[in-house]
């Protein structure tokens, strides 16, 4: 039996992982596991979404907006955060200083088995092109992971269609769109992106909106 893999996403820019971000209830995880500090507690929580300025948790989480914790990371990252929202089962935490998501991630991806070692959900805008038949398309991405791409665009085309995606900067095996909700598609590569190539690519998207 294989372990089930973890769908927490790193959100790879410089902005708090909400308020564009509805409570997930249907999506039981699993998630990367964290520690509650507070007032000399310890609690265990989930990780369904984190950025470098904040997080959204689940799990037995007990506080208030305004309330002051810290949370343990899978780094040994502690940072010290404040509660900012509660919703349906969720808190949303401001960190006081940014984190290191980088750590995070090669972290993760440490923890899995090297023969099945697979880059997690990472959210990431960015524009694209997908291509099916005679047709191209402009899209912008919203996450990759190496099994996939969520994308947002006009023209999408339908589920079962198989396209081709162009990333600049980023080799892109063809894929086929899983379902389609509005503007938004989930693709299903055929070939899984290795981590060694996705990380590179991460880097240079931030160094060239940072420039």
């Amino acid at each position: 039996m294989t372990d089930a893999i973890s769908v927490t996403t790193f959100v790879m820019e410089e902005r708090l992982p909400w308020p564009d971000d509805a409570p997930m209830v249907d999506v039981d995880g699993p998630f990367d596991a964290g520690v509650i500090h507070d007032a000399g507690r310890r609690r265990n929580c989930s990780i369904r979404k984190i950025s470098t300025l904040g997080a959204t948790l689940r799990g037995d989480v007990i506080g208030a907006p305004g309330d002051e914790i810290a949370v343990e990371l899978a780094t040994g990252q502690r940072p010290a955060a404040t509660i900012d929202w509660v919703n349906a089962g969720e808190v949303g935490i401001r960190f006081r200083q940014p984190i290191d998501m980088f750590a995070l991630i090669n972290r993760n991806l440490i923890s899995q088995p090297t023969e099945r070692r697979a880059m997690p959900r990472v959210e990431l805008c960015c524009s694209l092109y997908v291509k099916w038949g005679a047709n191209l398309s402009p899209a912008v991405m919203r996450n990759i992971s190496a099994r996939g791409f969520q994308i947002e665009g006009e023209a999408l085309p339908p589920r079962g269609t198989f396209v081709s995606l162009f990333v600049e900067g980023l080799n892109v095996p063809s894929g086929e769109v899983m379902w389609r909700k509005g503007d938004l598609a989930g693709i299903e590569l055929l070939e899984e992106l290795s981590w060694t190539s996705i990380i590179p690519w991460i880097r240079e998207v931030g160094r060239n909106k940072a420039a």
